[in-house]
């Protein structure tokens, strides 16, 4: 088909009002990062000289620091299964099997994509953790804020135990409104071509090592929401107390053996009143 001078201009003009109002609606659908007010280094550590005695605190972050019934995990589920379903050409039913498959059995489902699959571990992050729309769900958390300081004014050193990459933790603890309240991050380091993660030991001493908690045995607490990983931290033997949050009162008898339940992450003045 053959098209007039004029006809080629107004075509032409159509695609260019298109482009202009597809831009502005992915503009407006962007998710920005917000601004960061954390105080500890994030790509080196300090140079800790702990007591002997000081207390460290290691917290988990999804699903612990702000509540399962956000439904975060639900959603990033989603957005796994998406991307092994699209990059590995998989049903939506083999990719929720695939993914459930690794997590039993890498711990994370990235481990089992990048050593199976050759998957870009960064690129994976990019388009399942960063994409989610966090600042539309995660608000600021005063009461969990104000519990914070006072294990600070304790003396008890706060530290951030992930299996996310640094960019979602980041993330997480400023949309708390906490991030300038914590001492240091351990976390799932997807640039490195052999990462590791919880439940894996290496991780855990990696945790205890970066934090430079003296005599772990006597002065480390930790906190998970994972089963499996309050599991390896006891039989580990890292921690003085190992605590499994469990908000789903139908789940309590679940609790990890020899730790201690907590309900709700403000408990902790309730379930751990030593360190207030």
């Amino acid at each position: 088909l053959q098209m007039t001078k004029q006809q080629f201009t107004q075509v032409r003009e159509e695609v260019q009002e298109i482009q202009e109002l597809e831009n502005k609606f992915l503009k407006s659908h962007q998710h920005p990062v917000p601004t960061l007010q954390c105080t500890f280094p994030i790509h080196s550590l300090k140079d800790f000289s702990n007591n002997a005695s000081q207390k460290v605190f290691f917290f988990d972050i999804d699903n612990c620091l702000y509540s399962s019934k956000l439904q975060i995990h639900q959603m990033m589920q989603r957005a796994i299964q998406n991307y092994i379903s699209q990059e590995l050409n998989l049903s939506s039913d083999d990719a929720i099997g695939l993914n459930l498959k690794y997590y039993q059995e890498y711990g994370l489902a990235i481990q089992g994509l990048k050593t199976l699959h050759s998957i870009d571990a960064l690129e994976y992050n990019r388009k399942v953790d960063d994409a989610l729309p966090l600042h539309d769900i995660i608000k600021k958390d005063l009461v969990l804020r104000n519990i914070l300081i006072k294990l600070k004014n304790k003396n008890v050193k706060l530290w951030l135990f992930t299996n996310a990459y640094k960019n979602h933790a980041l993330k997480v603890i400023s949309l708390l409104g906490i991030a300038d309240l914590f001492d240091g991050l351990t976390y799932c380091d997807y640039a490195q071509e052999n990462f590791l993660c919880k439940p894996y030991k290496m991780m855990f001493l990696k945790a205890i090592n970066d934090s430079g908690v003296v005599n772990s045995q006597e002065n480390a607490y930790f906190i998970d929401d994972s089963r499996l990983n309050c599991l390896k931290a006891k039989e580990y033997n890292f921690f003085k107390k190992v605590f499994h949050l469990i908000e789903d009162e139908s789940e309590y008898n679940d609790c990890a053996d020899n730790c201690i339940l907590i309900k709700d992450i403000h408990d902790l003045t309730t379930v751990v009143p030593e360190l207030f």
